[in-house]
């Protein structure tokens, strides 16, 4: 097979691979989202009977467990899905049917077509039911203002509770941070949201903190360490890992000193890039691989000041956005070899929020700050929970997870290996 052939077929691979893993996010986003929605009718069908009371003096009508697993066949496969039932105690006729799910659904119009409304524009009021009636047909249509409201409601609802979980007892080794922006109606300033993923000492990548922002301040992300505290979170993660926005790293010294600042290459290299000229740029972001790819911190030391001595005379400002950073870039160093593929990035936000901006990016300011704020939460939650098929940054363990407890421990690191297992290289030569 030519190179050309290959790389053709790895290219195809992959695609193929992103189709699947998107195809399962939106069957099984449909089907919470498909849960959520007849639960919601179910609040409201039970509030309509609220004071309804049989002989007894008891509720008439009550929710009775679920009818049994059906199954509807849409564009993308099987969809499993059950529908909750009611108890008349009155014995007058009362039942519950969801107009979402009628009894005899059997089959979706096209779940493809729901592709672009579901995740996009579904969370607005007005778009939700034409995105289900798309998922359901006409039947969905019937889906009042005030059960898309209440579902809504849930979901931020669900987001405060989670806030508010206990951290007592949690270990998180290393910490990404970063702020994402989003499309948001009738917000003409820098509204973001801020996120932070940690790993634990066992080496799972977990959501740790999803806030509202502004323009990434120290103002908004002071409280959202303080809250990460407030919830029990007492011990300090050992490395931060984030862009160069100064209102992360000023709060972090705040509310955990003793963390080590670790910056984004990813990030610095466009920043460095964006200072050059086009031409230039090819060249230069191949000296900035040499840095951060470099096996030893003397080595990258070394293709660091090759890059000042390049650049500086023509260029001072893409030496200067470098330069500045230089400690803060090489802190990876310092810490186990097998952990520097996970460190030296933010790459674990920016591939769990891929799919989230891909269905946000379009929206064209069509939801509220809360609202978004509710349905990234919702996405990244289902994520995690099928973090096997779906979601690559939030898979698994990192590599070397077993050495976390060297980090934790104190064990001290040169160069990714242990300071204590390194080669004496002047008994060596003395032996020799």
């Amino acid at each position: 097979m030519s190179k050309d052939n290959l790389i053709a077929f790895q290219a195809g691979e992959s695609s193929a691979s992103f189709r699947d893993a998107l195809t399962e996010l939106v069957r099984n986003g449909a089907r919470q989202i498909i849960a959520e929605v007849v639960e919601a009718e179910l609040q409201e069908f039970l509030a309509q009977y609220k004071d309804l009371k049989d002989e007894q003096g008891r509720k008439a009508v009550v929710r009775n467990g679920y009818l049994p697993e059906r199954t509807i066949v849409t564009g993308v496969g099987e969809v499993e899905i059950q529908v909750p039932k009611v108890r008349d105690r009155t014995h007058s006729g009362i039942k519950f049917n969801s107009s979402l799910l009628p009894p005899y659904l059997k089959r979706a119009q096209s779940v493809e077509e729901v592709l672009p409304w579901l995740y996009l524009k579904g969370i607005s009021t007005g778009d939700f039911s034409e995105a289900l009636a798309s998922l359901l047909g006409a039947q969905a249509q019937g889906l009042s203002a005030s059960t898309i409201s209440r579902l809504k409601a849930k979901w931020l609802e669900e987001h405060q509770q989670w806030q508010k979980r206990s951290l007592a007892g949690k270990r998180y080794v290393y910490l990404w941070a970063d702020g994402m922006y989003f499309n948001i109606r009738n917000e003409n300033d820098r509204q973001c949201i801020l996120v932070t993923i940690g790993v634990t000492d066992t080496g799972v990548k977990e959501l740790l903190g999803l806030e509202a922002g502004f323009r990434e301040s120290e103002l908004s992300w002071k409280p959202l360490l303080l809250r990460l505290q407030d919830q029990g979170l007492k011990v300090a993660p050992e490395l931060a890992v984030g862009d160069g926005a100064l209102g992360f790293w000023k709060a972090l010294a705040q509310g955990f000193p003793t963390t080590k600042p670790q910056r984004c290459w990813v990030h610095k290299t466009a920043n460095v890039l964006n200072k050059l000229p086009k031409t230039q740029q090819p060249q230069a972001k191949s000296a900035l691989h040499e840095i951060y790819l470099a096996a030893t911190k003397d080595e990258a030391n070394k293709a660091f000041d090759r890059f000042v001595k390049t650049y500086e005379a023509k260029y001072p400002k893409a030496v200067d956005c470098l330069v500045k950073d230089r400690e803060a870039l090489l802190a990876f160093y310092d810490f186990p070899a097998e952990h520097w593929v996970h460190l030296r990035t933010t790459n674990p936000i920016e591939s769990t929020f891929a799919t989230v901006r891909l269905r946000t990016d379009k929206t064209r300011g069509c939801v509220s700050q809360d609202s978004i704020l509710s349905l990234v939460f919702k996405l990244v939650q289902s994520a995690q929970k099928r973090s096997r098929s779906v979601c690559v940054a939030l898979r698994l363990r990192i590599r070397g997870f077993k050495r976390l407890a060297e980090v934790i421990e104190g064990v001290k690191f040169k160069d990714g290996i242990r300071v204590d297992q390194q080669p004496d290289l002047g008994t060596s030569q003395d032996a020799a």
